[in-house]
């Protein structure tokens, strides 16, 4: 199978005999090289965060999501239990931190997890956003403060790759925006029939979940934890999301 035209990576030219297996990017310098290594522990996650001392710590969603995903070896069972709408889903790989470039500024859109799986129907690209405590950063109203030509450029690109015409709410979460169209864009790279925004929560209160759902209503939709809801499609990519509800024994050391 060939990949997408911007993507050197072949997605099934890695180990077929051990699907299970996690990887991540090397850096080089200013650019990320196409290539993934397996990993070893979870300190190999922790290589890859922006803002190691501030984010590896127990209670936080870095520290437990690299836990669950590494213990589970595959698909932690909550996040297999959330994606089973799409039929039995195979791993092929996971990528924890990945970037996905995106116009209108030098950021990109941080995922803490890109899965690629596929079912008997074809690919389907997962992005993960790891929570507890963490809120899901800026509101729209307060990062379009004062926004430069080239944030309203990237919001606009934003909009059109989800499918949106109508006016955004201020309060919705900038980072869902960019991680939701982040699953789209990867979706299309690799050529998957199915883009997916999961939120891997190990908050028992269920943190954000309010910021979720406001996502979610942007397309007309609710839903519940461990719930898949179908958003639509998007940019010919059939978009959906879920909250998935983490082990909390990964919180602790």
């Amino acid at each position: 199978m060939q990949a997408g035209r911007c993507c050197p990576i072949d997605p099934l030219s890695t180990p077929s005999s051990d699907p299970q297996v996690s990887w991540f990017q090397i850096a080089d310098g200013d650019s990320v090289k196409p290539i993934v290594v397996p990993t070893k522990s979870v300190l190999d996650w922790k290589r890859r965060l922006a803002q190691p001392k501030k984010q590896w710590r127990d209670k936080y969603s870095a520290k437990a999501l690299a836990r669950a995903w590494e213990s589970a070896k595959g698909l932690p069972p909550e996040i297999r239990a959330l994606l089973r709408s799409l039929g039995d889903i195979e791993l092929l790989f996971a990528i924890p931190e990945y970037d996905v470039a995106l116009p209108g500024g030098a950021r990109p859109s941080q995922s803490d997890v890109f899965a690629l799986a596929r079912t008997h129907d074809g690919l389907v690209v997962v992005m993960v956003e790891g929570k507890v405590a963490e809120s899901f950063d800026a509101t729209l109203e307060r990062w379009q403060k004062n926004a430069s030509p080239g944030r309203m450029r990237r919001l606009a690109f934003l909009k059109n790759t989800l499918g949106l015409t109508a006016d955004l709410p201020p309060g919705v979460r900038y980072q869902l925006l960019h991680r939701a169209a982040s699953a789209v864009i990867e979706a299309s790279r690799f050529h998957a029939g199915d883009a997916v925004l999961v939120i891997h929560s190990f908050s028992p209160k269920r943190a954000s979940y309010d910021d979720y759902q406001t996502l979610l209503g942007l397309f007309g939709k609710r839903a519940s934890p461990g719930q898949m809801v179908a958003l639509g499609t998007a940019s010919g990519i059939r978009l959906w999301a879920g909250w998935a509800q983490g082990d909390p024994r990964f919180l602790k050391a």
